[in-house]
């Protein structure tokens, strides 16, 4: 499946809106690459963080789930914040401003809103059921969005160069 331009925002009757540009999507694998550097990055973040907190024995400790208050904050808490913030204010991820792609607004190709960003954010859950399909249907996808993307009303499209 290739990332090619399609389906820019129109004017209504068919033509592309004041030149702008069609979007290029970004696709499946390209995605996944990015989710995995921000998994890294938030382990490098965390880990840290719970180790100073609980010591070398918060892996024995959180075996049956997490560890206290402290673990909660910075294994859910935390992340959400983070990258809720990061589409707000930066448009995405560090793993997404890496591979030069950016989250905006389906509807404008704008920044997302708030209530976008956190909706998106909670929309990944319905993406990891059944069997993380939500996910996968970027692949096959003709805008590549997942079902959060969908739900949340944004696309994942390549950064402009600036």
């Amino acid at each position: 499946m290739s990332d090619e331009p399609n389906d820019a925002p129109t004017d209504g009757q068919g033509g592309s809106t004041a030149g702008e540009k069609a979007p290029v999507y970004v696709g499946f694998w390209k995605r996944v690459g990015a989710s995995l550097i921000d998994t890294l990055a938030v382990f490098a973040v965390i880990l840290p963080v719970l180790i100073a907190v609980y010591g070398t024995n918060y892996f024995s400790m959180a075996q049956g789930g997490l560890a206290g208050p402290v673990d909660f904050l910075v294994q859910l808490v935390f992340p959400a914040v983070a990258v809720i913030l990061f589409w707000r204010f930066r448009g995405a991820t560090p793993g997404k401003m890496l591979i030069s792609a950016r989250v905006v607004d389906a509807k404008t190709l704008g920044p997302l809103s708030n209530g976008q960003a956190i909706g998106r954010y909670f929309a990944y859950f319905v993406s990891m059921l059944p069997l993380m399909l939500g996910f996968i249907w970027v692949a096959i996808d003709k805008r590549k969005q997942g079902f959060h993307d969908k739900l949340a009303g944004t696309l994942v499209i390549e950064a402009e160069e600036d």
